[in-house]
């Protein structure tokens, strides 16, 4: 049998749509994979063979008749457990809601569904998306492909895991810290997150709004293991729905930047940055100068400072809003990780959390002026190596370092930026990547110099497949 699930969601939707082989093989190829691997791996949590075989079936009828094909059509893909999808419960890794169904699609299913992608799976989440790693309760947890110890990252640890194993080209995943780019980082895989209302969000299922900060900070988009993949899956999912009144029609793909420097930081504000984490970011300075860009070390505005800020402001907002939730139905573990997340920083009250809203736009003002000089800031992501699964639950130490080493991530979110993460290599043996962060809206500069450094560096998952088989 051809090894379909190796190849990438661009490959497979051109050689569905040109008939050189059928859907029902790639699904055929992806599900023997996942029946292989994920018995080990418990990246996908809900398998859908039968309906996936059943949908590809239908894609290659719909082929053989004629007629215009959806740029994913036939197309394996997975979606995270804390998204509505019609016939499966949004549980969010916790098990108080085991079988909350929802009435309707999320927009990226939604989105997703109408360019033809078939659902093989859904991917598992810590307990309320609010774990750097993946495990809880009701699924158990997710184990990093690369070393059974590490953790996969989170709160998209399934996504990446499944992306890393080869379960399928595309995995939905979602952003409020770096929960795209976190197993990105561990699973050796890559990601962009989208701006704030590149891509609409919203569950049908929910039963409140979510705060003001988490609409501003909170993003839906995709985990591959190649940036063609994320660029494909990305303009798919970024398609308007109405039920999103912060979605943005922005183009895609914006107009040329001519003089195209890359700003590179490595101010780790106080934190021990790891000697192969700053190998990795010369590495990829490297990538990027041989490919024509300017490269220059420079001084960003703060990064700390909109860091702070999600820890201050947005963890009261945490507090106010989903803590009732955790303290009712969470674990002991995810309650303790919830008060050590309040100890990160200095919590502000609500006035400071008014305050602290206004001055976040201050924030985001200095870091796009910077931007329209430099339209692209080369920068760490973890200043660290991946760390072991359970890391963050074992001591407040340890939870307040994985966000002290991520305050390239935390802060990104907080000021509302696109940034990708692309594996450049390890560090302590395990994958390791850089961040790109970019002006408001243009992913497409991102994915283009994330494109550069995957040309010359290579997909990293194909060197796991040697190992894993």
């Amino acid at each position: 049998m051809t090894n379909y699930w190796r190849m990438s969601a661009v490959d497979l939707a051109q050689g569905i749509a040109h008939g050189d082989f059928t859907s029902r093989a790639v699904i055929d190829s992806v599900l023997d994979r996942i029946a292989k691997l994920n018995g080990k791996l418990n990246a996908i949590t809900v398998e859908m063979a039968d309906a996936a075989r059943e949908a590809a079936d239908v894609a290659d009828a719909a082929r053989k008749r004629g007629g215009s094909l959806g740029p994913l059509h036939g197309v394996p893909i997975t979606i995270k457990e804390n998204v509505d999808q019609v016939g499966y419960p949004t549980p969010n890794g916790v098990p108080a809601f085991a079988n909350l169904m929802p009435t309707a699609d999320s927009p990226v299913v939604s989105n997703l569904r109408n360019a033809g992608a078939i659902f093989v799976g859904r991917t598992n989440t810590p307990e309320f998306s609010m774990r750097a790693t993946t495990d809880n309760p009701l699924r158990g947890r997710t184990v990093n492909p690369w070393h059974d110890e590490a953790s996969p990252g989170g709160s998209s640890g399934g996504a990446g895991a499944a992306a890393a194993a080869g379960f399928g080209p595309i995995h939905h995943g979602n952003d409020i810290g770096g929960s795209l780019r976190f197993p990105s980082f561990a699973c050796g895989v890559t990601t962009v997150k989208p701006t704030q209302g590149r891509v609409p969000a919203f569950n049908p299922s929910a039963t409140s709004e979510r705060g003001l900060l988490a609409q501003l900070m909170s993003v839906q988009g995709a985990i591959c293991r190649e940036v063609r993949d994320v660029r494909l899956a990305t303009r798919v999912m970024a398609q308007g729905d109405p039920r999103d009144p912060w979605w943005v029609p922005a183009p895609f793909d914006g107009w040329p930047v001519e003089d195209l420097r890359v700003a590179l930081t490595r101010e780790t504000h106080g934190y021990p940055m790891h000697a192969e984490i700053d190998s990795a970011i010369t590495r990829a300075a490297e990538c990027l100068e041989e490919a024509g860009y300017v490269v220059e070390e420079v001084e960003t505005p703060s990064i700390l400072e909109p860091a702070n800020g999600w820890f201050d402001v947005a963890t009261f907002e945490i507090k106010q809003t989903l803590d009732p939730l955790a303290r009712q139905h969470g674990s002991d573990t995810i309650k303790q990780i919830f008060d050590w997340y309040y100890s990160l920083g200095h919590m502000v009250d609500a006035d400071g959390y008014r305050k602290g809203i206004a001055e976040r736009t201050r924030m985001t003002r200095s870091w796009s002026e910077f931007l329209a000089r430099y339209p692209l800031v080369l920068s760490p992501f973890l200043m660290r190596p991946t760390f072991t699964w359970n890391y963050d639950a074992e001591s407040e130490a340890n939870a307040h370092d994985v966000f002290r080493a991520a305050i390239y991530s935390v802060g990104v979110n907080y000021l509302g930026l696109p940034a990708g993460v692309i594996p450049v290599g390890t560090a302590a043996d395990l994958p390791c990547a850089v961040q790109i962060i970019g002006r408001r809206y243009r992913e497409d500069l991102i994915l283009d110099a994330m494109d550069e450094i995957e040309r010359r560096l290579g997909v990293m998952s194909e060197s796991l497949w040697q190992t894993l088989g």
